[in-house]
């Protein structure tokens, strides 16, 4: 019985998070009143809820076959699936009639969500399918019970009726639309009373959360930031909090909604979240991203960068550094030794990073910083030089030449390229080798990214929204493989004939309000 519900539906709704998976997938969505979304059946503050539908239809069926085909060979995949239920009926001894027994009642959308989470793993899911006909759904639950070889505990609560599989206490039953499957009694017991109007589709924060998700989707991902912390014991590292207070940021208050949106040709993935506090990052940095090198790997600008990161200082300033630096002294401790950060924040605007090479060996990259003035930026890496003279680090050395800055030599920390911070015009580099900090400090070079024709394509498929990040495909993956850890190669040479149809990941970025808002899109060649 529930061995096939188990093993079976449990994947799909799970499976459906992620179109590349191709296990389990659905299609279509749109959300309608509270009463019949299967959050309805999540308790309140489930930290991690992911809705998606579980029948394709329309264009979004259209597009996810395409991108099975194009990625796994599948050119039926729905006939794939019910066959490989089907089949994996037949193997556990549960015979399955897909189109007789399961298509008549199964409705438009499914949600999973996990109740708890210790800090590392989630714990005691809970699965709502919709279904178009209750009454053939129990049919279902009780045939399945009927027919397998695992003993089954009947139960009631509530007035719902249930079935606790033996083994492993997987509980499931038809609560009001919806078919029900949770990972135990209690768990079972929670959306059963959930589904009487206390529920995580009631909670403000979600409903605003899934009103910001894009249109379209195959799947929604809710995290509600501050439920992990709860569940997890109110507990978080005390290194990503005071990153989080400096940047005045109140994570117990933050959610997060990424929505995954198929196409013919590619996976978009859209995410909206207020975890950047009430003044969401915003501005455009697209134009210093694409005057970085042609041959990048990977690489990704961000928008009045200085302003934030004088934002984060503030912070750092008001609250001082536990064990070195007292509040209100950490901006006037640097300002006696000559950096004046308030005016180097206020003189910088935008920052980009870029990382070139397909080895270890060949591993370079720089970030840049520009400026509004050019005698800042060249006084700001001078005294930054100075200052690390004065304090006694070894490997300084000045820079001569076409740039002013300094390099830092230390074989054992930085392996046998140089840290070289340097300024020229209205830049500040800071790049692992003269030559990566050198292309950094260019700003008429004729080999750019933006003359590069993937990089273009990119910055089409994103429409609308200013580009903040690409890495190209094939030379991504091709570092990649070259930097994979020993225990994980086994598993990336399994996934690494999918993950070479990536021709360009793109990455766009903005704000909405007080979200902030990002878009993912993953190109697939043929």
């Amino acid at each position: 019985m529930p061995a096939l519900v188990k093993a079976r539906l449990v994947p799909r709704v799970a499976a459906a998070a992620t179109a590349l998976t191709f296990v389990l997938a659905g299609c279509g969505g749109g959300s309608g009143d509270s009463g019949s979304d299967p959050a309805s059946l999540a308790p309140p503050r489930s930290p991690l809820y992911i809705e998606a539908a579980v029948q394709p239809e329309g264009k979004l069926k259209t597009d996810v076959e395409a991108l099975a085909e194009s990625i796994a060979g599948v050119d039926d995949l729905g006939g794939l699936i019910v066959s490989e239920l089907e089949s994996s009926a037949g193997d556990s001894g549960e015979e399955l009639d897909f189109e007789k027994e399961v298509a008549p009642w199964l409705g438009e959308k499914g949600g999973l969500f996990f109740e708890d989470f210790d800090g590392e793993d989630f714990h005691r899911y809970g699965i709502a399918i919709q279904t178009t006909d209750a009454a053939a759904s129990q049919d279902f639950v009780d045939k399945q019970s009927e027919e397998g070889d695992d003993p089954v505990e009947d139960g009631s609560y509530e007035g719902v009726d249930y079935k606790i599989e033996s083994d492993d206490g997987t509980t499931l039953g038809v609560v009001g639309d919806f078919l029900a499957i949770a990972e135990d009694e209690r768990t079972f017991k929670q959306m059963v009373d959930a589904s009487g109007g206390e529920s995580l589709a009631a909670e403000e924060d979600f409903a605003d959360a899934f009103d910001a998700a894009a249109s379209g989707s195959l799947a929604d991902v809710f995290v509600d930031v501050g439920g992990l912390i709860d569940r997890s014991g109110g507990s978080i590292d005390p290194d990503a909090k005071q990153f989080l207070d400096s940047a005045g940021i109140d994570p117990a208050e933050a959610t997060a909604v990424a929505s995954l949106i198929p196409g013919s040709d590619q996976v978009e993935i859209d995410l909206s979240s207020d975890l950047s506090g009430e003044d969401p990052p915003s501005g455009d940095a697209s134009g210093l991203l694409g005057e970085l090198p042609a041959a990048s790997t990977a690489a990704v600008a961000s928008a009045n960068f200085g302003a934030r990161f004088g934002e984060a200082l503030d912070q750092i300033d008001a609250n001082g550094i536990p064990g070195e630096v007292p509040p209100g002294k950490f901006k006037s401790t640097l300002k006696e030794a000559g950096i004046d950060v308030e005016k180097i924040t206020a003189a910088v605007g935008n920052l980009g990073v870029f990382v070139e090479g397909s080895d270890e060996d060949s591993l370079t990259g720089a970030a840049v910083l520009t400026t509004e003035n050019a005698q800042q930026a060249t006084n700001t890496v001078s005294n930054v030089g100075l200052l690390l003279r004065a304090t006694g680090t070894s490997g300084v050395t000045a820079l001569s030449g076409a740039v002013s800055g300094f390099s830092v030599r230390d074989p054992e920390e930085l392996g046998p390229k140089p840290l070289v911070v340097a300024a020229k015009g209205q830049r500040i580099a800071i790049g692992y080798g003269l030559r990566a900090a050198t292309r950094a400090l260019a700003t008429n070079s004729q080999e750019t990214l933006a003359t590069a024709p993937t990089y273009r394509e990119a910055v089409g498929a994103l429409g609308d929204v200013p580009i903040s990040g690409f890495a190209d495909g094939p030379a991504a993956l091709q570092l990649a493989g070259t930097l994979i850890d020993a225990e994980d190669r086994d598993e990336f040479r399994e996934a690494r004939p999918y993950l070479a149809k990536i021709e360009y990941l793109a990455i766009g970025s903005g704000s909405s309000g007080n979200l902030a808002t990002a878009k993912l899109i993953a190109h697939i060649g043929e």
